[in-house]
């Protein structure tokens, strides 16, 4: 919350002066610190797929199950798949009953939810093991604020660790699994085909992501766009039309726009070049930027815990679904990217502000999974939420102003032409198809706009 309006400070300070150490914050101050602690970890998450240089895709899929997991943990557990986002999954969550016989009475539900969150990254990711340091400063932390007893860290880990092991064995069973055994990958010969580009020329990611389970789309096919325009040297064409178009518009691209295109990178494949040496550069992917939009909004608008729990999961798993059905179609339609047409048709010499990730080109993944996140932002906060994105300071970007998710999503959509990576109609087709699924997540999960704004009365249990 931002200074000077918190109405809880000198309740706090009053706390502190006058009453037992165990009872200094306050319940709402409480709710706070647990929520805080929640996006601070997930950032620890974030910070494992950084260095991982975790794709797209796959980023989006350990946010969901990291946060299935602290999900999970926080509701009741007498019938955990009849919880809100739970009963909703088109595969159930099964045999989860053996591992919820402990007993919730000597356990912090909030501490253990974050913990869960923590476990899950930990043995999901290939560098999770890093995260056993962000657990034990978990425990430091809510160790130091009094707000867990000694006796119940170890029953709160231990119920983490059992709702962890559920989801684990959960998304053993999505098909990830299997990636490797099947038919290797090969560009596809042919004009209008894509095929690897400068300076790194890596190979397709995840070309077989469109098997990956989703957790609410039943029928993939229902979500595919329709096809991209179709490859043309013609210059009257719809493809060479479009093709000039990204020539022109990154040709006299203002500050303001090379601005633009930086700040939605999102990039984790980004490879700078000295001599011979390749440098990967850090960057964040494009899960990973709406995660923290997603917490900026949860701690602008005052959330408790639970609330902000429950839109970060709804988020994660919708990008989860979005890359699903955009690789889908990547793999589908197949098409060249402007890098590689311009050079052949246009101008040999040119290259884009932003380097190319490695995949086919339609649908623009940013567009499809921001306009996804926005619209389930949206659904939840409201169309005319401001607020401040600071997810990309970390990385050396500056802030930027918004005066709605879907404001934010537009720019994240238009950066891809300003950046040279991306045609028009694959931009405007992925919001489209990003819509689409926001739309059906929220009816296929009840989720209407019946939150306020602000309200922290449903505190840490």
């Amino acid at each position: 919350m931002s200074k000077g309006k918190n109405p809880y400070i000198l309740t706090f300070l009053f706390l502190v002066l006058t009453t037992p150490l165990f009872a200094q914050i306050s319940t709402t101050e409480k709710d706070f610190f647990a929520r805080d602690k929640m996006i601070e970890h997930l950032f620890s998450i974030t910070d494992v797929m950084v260095t991982d240089v975790t794709s797209p895709p796959g980023a989006a899929r350990f946010y969901g199950y990291s946060l299935l997991a602290a999900y999970l943990v926080y509701h009741d557990t007498e019938n955990l798949n009849n919880a809100t986002l739970i009963k909703h999954l088109q595969s159930p969550i099964a045999n989860l009953e053996p591992t919820l016989k402990l007993e919730k009475e000597n356990i912090n539900l909030a501490f253990a939810s974050t913990y869960a969150m923590l476990e899950v990254g930990k043995n999901i990711m290939p560098s999770g093991k890093k995260l056993t340091s962000a657990q034990e400063t978990l425990i430091s932390q809510y160790s130091k604020e009094k707000l867990i007893k000694k006796k119940e860290i170890k029953r709160s880990i231990i119920y983490a660790e059992n709702i962890a092991t559920v989801v684990l064995n959960y998304a053993k069973e999505d098909g990830y699994l299997q990636l490797s055994t099947l038919k290797r990958y090969s560009p596809t010969k042919g004009q209008g085909k894509w095929y690897p580009t400068p300076p790194a020329y890596l190979a397709a990611i995840d070309p077989d992501w469109r098997t990956i389970r989703p957790f609410f789309l039943e029928n993939l096919p229902s979500f595919s766009p329709p096809a991209p325009a179709e490859y043309s040297e013609d210059k009257n064409s719809s493809f060479f039309t479009q093709l000039t178009e990204v020539y022109e518009v990154t040709t006299q691209l203002t500050e303001e726009q090379k601005l633009i295109a930086n700040f939605w990178d999102c990039n984790p494949f980004n490879v700078s070049y000295s001599g011979h040496m390749a440098i990967g550069l850090k960057k964040i992917s494009p899960g990973g930027h709406w995660m923290g939009i997603t917490g900026i909004a949860s701690q602008k608008a005052g959330l408790g815990f639970e609330e902000s729990l429950y839109i970060h999961t709804l988020v994660a798993m919708g990008l989860h679904d979005a890359f699903i059905s955009c690789w889908d179609e990547k793999y589908r339609s197949d098409r060249i990217r402007p890098l590689t047409a311009i050079n052949q048709l246009i101008d040999d010499t040119w290259r884009p502000i932003l380097q190319t990730p490695p995949f086919p080109e339609y649908t623009s993944g940013h567009s499809v999974i921001s306009k996804t996140s926005a619209v389930l932002l949206t659904s939840y906060f409201g169309e005319n939420f401001k607020f401040i994105d600071t997810s990309e300071v970390f990385f050396g970007l500056p802030e930027r102003a918004f005066d709605s998710f879907l404001e934010a999503s537009s720019e994240a959509a238009i950066s891809r032409l300003y950046g040279g990576i991306h045609f028009r109609d694959a931009i405007e087709v992925g919001m489209q198809q990003g819509e689409k699924i926001a739309n059906y997540i929220l009816e296929r999960t009840n989720t209407h706009q019946n939150h306020l704004i602000g309200t922290s009365s449903k505190t840490v249990k």
